[in-house]
């Protein structure tokens, strides 16, 4: 490909063609607007976690029972999440769920994790999107401010350390981290 083909790096889209074909928020404006209003209020430390779980249910979600959700907690579409039994999901997570986030039981998502469904294809001129589920198995713990992107499944009993970016799948029992930054003297 000849250095100047700029098509394939993303130069030259026409944004205002976006359409957003194949992509199905799953709910009506109206209920998509009462979701996005009532979100930042389940984000406060004063609502009781039972509480968020029970509107998240009551938008759809499927949580099961005992499952902890903390504070500062952002769900994009609950209706496309199901979190299993006795999972936690920590303050500042972000599940970003333009397609399913499925959860499963055990698991432990910490503090600001960003699960992300979501991506654009770069070689659409129009930039359409490219999105894909992501499945976390039982028994997984994701740790803080790590990274999971579309299309990914943590297997059951993974790891995924501290800052670590999860591009493609993490088998069952494997630990994932995120490169360490070496002392160098100069």
């Amino acid at each position: 490909m000849a250095a100047t083909d700029t098509t394939t790096r993303g130069i030259g889209w026409r944004l205002a063609a976006f359409r957003g074909d194949g992509y199905d928020k799953g709910r009506p404006a109206l209920v998509q607007a009462l979701w996005l209003s009532m979100s930042s209020v389940l984000q406060a430390w004063w609502v009781p976690p039972s509480v968020r779980a029970r509107v998240l249910r009551a938008f759809g979600a499927r949580i099961a029972p005992g499952v902890l959700i903390r504070h500062r907690v952002r769900i994009h579409w609950p209706w496309k999440l199901s979190v299993g039994r006795d999972s936690w999901i920590g303050e500042g997570v972000w599940i970003l769920n333009l397609e399913p986030v499925t959860i499963g039981s055990d698991v432990v998502i910490s503090q600001d994790v960003l699960l992300c469904t979501g991506s654009h294809n770069r070689l659409s001129r129009s930039f359409e999107f490219d999105n894909a589920p992501i499945v976390v198995q039982d028994g997984a713990w994701i740790a803080a401010r790590a990274t999971v992107l579309r299309g990914v499944t943590i297997g059951a009993g993974a790891v995924v350390g501290a800052t670590a970016l999860v591009t493609a799948d993490v088998p069952a029992g494997a630990i994932v981290l995120a490169p360490r930054a070496e002392r160098r003297d100069a």
